[in-house]
């Protein structure tokens, strides 16, 4: 910048006033600052700008679960379109669900001072730790709420949709119908089996802690290969126990339901919880969640936050739509 000065013989603090478009400079010291910046082939160090205080630094840092996971790649798009729209950029990270890992990533991206965060939650973090680190900064928790501390979120709706499907299941005739996901401690799985047991306790199904207890621990870290064993588990019922319909809860259950199911000559319905890219393909009814309309909404209430929002914060549900596709509508 003090080249950029001398070679437009004016102050450096023209310089800065004239690079960053203050009204009060003359347009034909503008010219002569913009000249001499050509000339130099200077470029602003927007890094060194960001670390005064209350500088925007225009970008949003947004942290998932597992990459692996399609909903989460559709999720970032989503946001990504958001950032694109306002000038902002966009850095992205996944936890693998590790909550030491989580805090890692969190603290990286306050230093390096984004505007805001979105995160997906880990299971088991205390989220207490962000307001210590920096409780100015924004945060959007997605597809589950934060634990212990107050921020807005945006979700599915995790209820709706297993109410959906247990419906939907019921109403061609299913009575035995299994919940293949892990209830164990993501909030979100929690709440769809939650809603799975109310269906089935209210409607005409029968609810037998059986179909569901096979599955618990099978499905570590979400792996397509425990869907797979806790259908099997679950087929290897005797005949009068065993289910004429499965729900899964997660987009790998389904996946590891599909290769359960795969050649079998008695037909098992199949309801998926979160779309796939070959559901259409392959005709698999879901639970469609619309992670690209999750993160657009997420994005889109951080930046409002970022812009000086100050009321107390949301809890936005975003709906769900079953989407019958032939695997959800084999009888009985």
């Amino acid at each position: 910048m003090h080249d950029v000065a001398t070679l437009a013989g004016v102050s450096i603090k023209t310089v800065s006033r004239a690079i960053n478009g203050e009204p009060r400079v003359a347009p034909a010291t503008v010219a002569k600052v913009e000249r001499a910046v050509a000339a130099l082939g200077f470029e602003r160090n927007d890094l060194a700008r960001s670390l005064r205080p209350g500088h925007r630094t225009h970008t949003l840092g947004v942290i998932v679960e597992d990459l692996d996971n399609p909903f989460f790649p559709a999720l970032i798009e989503g946001v990504d379109l958001v950032a694109q729209e306002h000038g902002y950029l966009m850095i992205n990270a996944s936890t693998h669900a590790e909550s030491e890992r989580e805090r890692k990533l969190v603290t990286a991206l306050l230093r390096r001072r984004v505007d805001g965060l979105m995160l997906v939650p880990s299971p088991s973090s205390d989220h207490r730790y962000i307001a210590h680190a920096d409780g100015r900064v924004p945060i959007v928790f997605i597809d589950r709420p934060g634990r212990h501390m107050q921020a807005d979120s945006v979700v599915v709706d995790n209820a709706g949709g297993a109410r959906q499907a247990v419906a939907h299941l019921l109403a061609r005739g299913h009575r035995r119908i299994a919940f293949v996901g892990d209830g164990g401690s993501v909030e979100s799985a929690k709440a769809r089996l939650a809603s799975y047991r109310r269906a089935m306790a209210s409607g005409a199904g029968e609810l037998d802690d059986a179909l569901i207890a096979a599955c618990y621990g099978l499905l570590r870290d979400g792996e397509a290969a425990h869907g797979d064993a806790a259908v099997r588990a679950l087929l290897k019922l005797p005949k009068s126990r065993r289910p004429s319909a499965v729900l899964t809860a997660s987009s790998p259950a389904t996946i590891g339901a599909l290769h359960a199911l795969r050649g079998r000559e008695d037909a098992v319905a199949l309801v998926g919880f979160d779309d796939l890219e070959i559901g259409e393909l392959m005709g698999i009814t879901v639970v469609r969640t619309n992670p690209l309309e999750l993160g657009k909404v997420a994005a889109e209430l951080l930046l409002e936050r970022i812009d000086g929002r100050t009321d107390r914060p949301q809890h936005v549900v975003v709906k769900t739509e079953l989407v019958p596709r032939g695997s959800g509508e084999v009888a009985p």
